[in-house]
Formats: structure tokens, sequence, C-alpha cells
């Protein structure tokens, strides 16, 4: 079962990687097998563990532990889960938590292009795409469109 930590203030290293990383420096480039990622929602943390993505710790609103989130907390194992209520982790994060849970992942290895591609009749391929909220509209039109796969160049954000 998780290890609940409830937070009070921002100075746990600990918290670095919901508030303090970038981007970049979360998905370090020099030693990818080492990158982390943010999941948002229960959902998306469900599918990245279906995905076989291994969980590092959760940040939550304290109302989530025992409701919403409760399942993705047993799936997630013995890991930090980091909780205050909601304007105090507005404060860390500097957005409110429209989802309610984050949960920091290690990043799974990526498979070549050549295995991406084998069996994809239909590619896209996108290129310096920054914001989240983008590339999360290209995904559905991709979907919907019927797109096998989406190949991403080092200048784009995170999907």
């Amino acid at each position: 079962m998780s290890n609940t930590i409830e937070i009070s203030d921002f100075s746990l290293p600990n918290l670095d990687v919901f508030a303090r990383l970038t981007e970049t420096q979360l998905r370090n480039r020099l030693e990818p097998e080492m990158g982390i990622f943010i999941a948002e929602s229960t959902k998306v943390i469900g599918l990245a563990l279906d995905a076989g993505c291994e969980p590092i710790s959760l940040l939550m609103e304290r109302k989530y532990i025992a409701g919403q989130a409760h399942g993705i907390i047993i799936r997630c194992g013995d890991i930090p889960v980091y909780t205050a209520d909601r304007s105090l982790l507005a404060g860390l994060t500097g957005f409110q938590l429209t989802r309610g849970v984050l949960c920091a992942m290690r990043r799974p290895h990526l498979p070549s292009v050549e295995e991406v591609c084998a069996s994809a009749s239909r590619v896209a391929v996108l290129e310096g795409i920054a914001d989240s909220t983008n590339m999360g509209a290209i995904f559905r039109s991709a979907a919907a469109l019927g797109i096998d796969a989406v190949l991403l160049t080092p200048s784009c954000c995170d999907p």
C-alpha cells in the first residue's frame, strides 16, 4: 500500500518533479532511460500503468485518496502519495489540478521509427508542437481520422 505524505510546504526535493523541473529536464535527453513524465487524471494514469509504465510518486487532492484515486493508489503499490487540499496544491504546481491527480512515471523504452511504422499504413509526423493542449487535439484528430501511428520529433512537447 502507499505511503501517504501530507504536505504543508513545498521545500521537499521530491516535489521538484511536480513543480520545479521543466519538461526538458523531466525528459532527460542525455539519459532517456532516466526520463520522467507526468500523467494527469486517474484515466491517463491507469492507461500508463496498463502500458507497463513504472509509477514513482503521486500528487493529489486529499479528497481523492479514498475516492476516485483509490484504485490507482492500490495499483501503484508502495510509492509516496503526496497530498494536501486544493488551494495548497495550486500554490505548488502554479495551477489548479484539473483532474485532481498527478503521477510521476518513468518513461518507457520507445520503439524505433522502423518498429512503429512496420505495421502502420497511415502515419502522422509532428514537428515543433510546443503546446500540450494542441498536442492533445492533434492526437484526438489523428485517432478520428484512422491514423495508425504518430511520430514526434524531439522539438515536440509530451503528448
